[in-house]
């Protein structure tokens, strides 16, 4: 199985579908999902809510049929497919404010209420824009946070092999990631979306492909 995460920053176009062909993935975690993204040949699911005009926070799309799920956030879309609970989150950022769906009055608090609804749901594959770098300088979230999402993760039993990927920034590691079951074996890809026409996003996507799946 390859599961793979990419932040499309609210665009969409024909070099977008093609971009995610290309990864040949069968479980997409996307963020900042524009309504104008269409998949064909996958069956995606999007949260309820709007983080801006035309563009839902959060989406899963996959290879077969699934099941929606209630967002477990408002920033978080969840589906079953197969055995699998499969959840593609935002996560606060220092600047983002306290307006919905976020719910405290510090970076920390409102990654922690956030984390906090989504590791009820107890999910499976966990990914998308964390806005917190696992390791290395934190930049765009709280250390208090990234410690609280690692603590989420050992509580549920997940590792996010995604956590010493580079960013498109060099020198900074990502925050973008994929968490899946500690006894899974999985190989991480980071794949750049800077074109020679420019980037197809700010954000790079990343990859994870589990032998045996």
């Amino acid at each position: 199985m390859r599961i793979g995460t990419w932040n499309l920053a609210g665009r969409w176009g024909d070099q977008h579908r093609q971009f995610l062909d290309d990864l040949d993935c069968e479980v997409l975690l996307l963020t900042e999902v524009s309504d104008r993204v269409d998949l064909p040949e996958r069956h995606g699911h999007v949260t309820g809510l709007l983080m801006a005009q035309r563009r839902h926070w959060a989406g899963v799309w996959t290879a077969r049929p699934h099941t929606p799920l209630p967002d477990p956030h408002g920033a978080s879309a969840m589906v079953e497919y197969d055995d699998l609970r499969l959840c593609s989150s935002i996560l606060p950022w220092r600047s983002c404010g306290s307006g919905p769906p976020w719910v405290g009055a510090t970076t920390f608090e409102r990654t922690v209420e956030a984390v906090d609804a989504i590791a009820k749901h107890s999910p499976t594959v966990w990914g998308g824009d964390w806005n917190h770098a696992l390791l290395g300088a934190e930049y765009a979230g709280s250390a208090a946070g990234r410690d609280r999402i690692v603590e989420a993760l050992d509580q549920l039993g997940l590792r996010a092999p995604t956590a010493d990927a580079p960013h498109q920034i060099e020198g900074l590691s990502s925050i973008d990631h994929i968490a899946v079951p500690l006894a899974w074996e999985a190989k991480m890809e980071h794949h750049s979306a800077l074109l020679d026409e420019g980037r197809l996003s700010d954000h790079d996507a990343y990859v994870i492909e589990v032998p045996g799946r």
